[in-house]
């Protein structure tokens, strides 16, 4: 069976897997909304059907996202501070972020797994901040939903560009591209990462530039991620600050 029979025969249950195991915190080295343009523009050329794909992979995400709040609730704290770090997601940043989904409504963690370069710190820091499942839950579906119409209207409309394209160039340029799109992808979050934070070494950099990077790499995304930090960045710093103070923290957190 050749890789287009593959694809037309299981494209929809590989993809879906695929996010299944990025949503549940599995560090798969492809970047989630890669994923979902793919599977846009192959239901742009017919090829799958656009409400099965969309609601496949809402699925996927939210099962994902559920079964890796369970996890920090439950053993996965340990292990998500021993490895986060390589993601960029350190103690004091999950802290910081379960700290401000404690107050925030359905909406607020909506929006926050919506934005590229914080949903993969939302959903354990709901864990460690004690969120209600349901509360959870709806929060999830809720960014989740919206970061799939997002990336189904771009796949929609470019589906058909990119078919061209496909066409007109060999494979192996098209493969190129696609490498080169995602090395430029890496590089703008790790210059969006530097100047948020600019005190932090260049390894810390480099991990929070690739655990933004697992989640988005589109033009989009990376607009998103530079100019809406839901002030969590924000938060992050100033923690920092009230910490180095040292006799301010009490008075003030």
């Amino acid at each position: 069976m050749d890789l287009e029979a593959f694809l037309d025969s299981y494209g929809l249950i590989a993809i879906s897997g695929i996010m299944l195991l990025k949503s549940i915190g599995v560090p798969i080295p492809i970047p989630a909304d890669v994923v979902m343009l793919a599977a846009a523009a192959r239901a742009a050329s017919g090829k799958l059907n656009v409400l099965g794909a969309f609601v496949a992979l809402l699925v996927a995400l939210s099962v994902g996202g559920v079964i890796q709040f369970a996890l920090i609730r439950g053993v996965g704290r340990g292990l998500l501070l021993r490895y986060g770090r390589f993601l960029g997601v350190s103690e004091a940043r999950l802290d910081t972020v379960a700290r401000r989904m404690e107050k925030s409504c359905v909406l607020g963690i909506g929006l926050a797994i919506l934005t590229p370069g914080i949903r993969s710190v939302t959903i354990p820091a709901c864990g460690i901040a004690g969120i209600a499942l349901t509360r959870f839950v709806v929060g999830l579906v809720l960014g989740s939903s919206a970061f799939l119409a997002l990336h189904f209207t771009l796949g929609l409309l470019g589906g058909s560009l990119l078919g061209q394209a496909a066409l007109a160039l060999s494979p192996a340029v098209v493969i190129g591209v696609l490498i080169g799109l995602l090395a430029v992808g890496f590089a703008v979050w790790y210059i969006i990462r530097r100047r948020q934070h600019p005190d932090d070494s260049a390894r810390a950099v480099l991990a929070a530039a690739a655990g933004a990077w697992h989640e988005a790499t589109c033009p989009v995304c990376l607009a998103l991620g530079a100019v809406n930090r839901l002030q969590i960045d924000v938060a992050h710093a100033h923690d920092k600050n009230l910490h180095h103070g040292g006799t301010h923290v009490h008075s003030t957190l």
